[in-house]
């Protein structure tokens, strides 16, 4: 057999642990009480200890890079789950399990995620990237917003966008972060957060 494929999977198996080097550094400098200020390619190169430009060859740029941090974090957190909660019969059930995904993930890694949507208010790039990441958070409760107004658990006289509004919100990190305080865990918090939903949007009686 050609040693090329097995040089190709060294290669491959090399690229893939400078990635997560690079990845841990990004994650070790937000959650430093002093380095996340001064988050910066030069500062998780250090981190890390590889170049420079080893950290553009990998990512591309720093969006490139925050980027990739969030998919780290959401395969850490659980994110692949949502997938199953569309799958759902209900729309209520739907909704509950939204939220339980979303407070797992939130969860997680709080403290990290804290301080990437904090400097998303200083910083244009975490802006962007923190921004992008919460369409598509509301675009998965404007579904779940339409399934509840097509199996009349919502009246259609509802007004969409504000359900979307509503939901948006209580599936926040701001929320849960708000909620779970410094003693409540997950598993208290998303409970919560559903009953807040359905008083809400007016379910009670549902």
């Amino acid at each position: 057999m050609s040693p090329r494929p097995y040089r190709l999977g060294q290669r491959q198996a090399a690229t893939e642990l400078t990635r997560a080097r690079i990845l841990n550094a990004a994650r070790e400098l937000l959650m430093s009480s002093n380095g996340y200020s001064h988050f910066s390619i030069d500062a998780i190169a250090r981190q890390a200890d590889v170049a420079r430009m080893t950290v553009y060859h990998q990512f591309g740029s720093k969006i490139g890079l925050l980027e990739g941090l969030c998919d780290s974090l959401a395969a850490s957190g659980g994110m692949e789950q949502l997938a199953t909660t569309f799958r759902q019969a209900e729309p209520l059930d739907t909704l509950r399990e939204y939220l339980l995904v979303f407070s797992h993930f939130w969860d997680v890694d709080r403290l990290v995620m804290r301080r990437l949507r904090a400097l998303a208010a200083l910083d244009p790039d975490f802006e962007h990237v923190i921004r992008t990441r919460d369409e598509w958070r509301r675009r998965g409760v404007r579904v779940i917003a339409e399934r509840l107004v097509e199996r009349h658990v919502l009246s259609p006289g509802e007004v969409l966008d504000k359900t979307v509004d509503i939901l948006l919100t209580l599936s926040s990190f701001e929320t849960f972060d708000t909620l779970a305080g410094p003693t409540c865990s997950m598993e208290e918090v998303a409970p919560l957060v559903y009953q807040l939903a359905r008083a809400a949007l007016k379910l009670d009686n549902t």
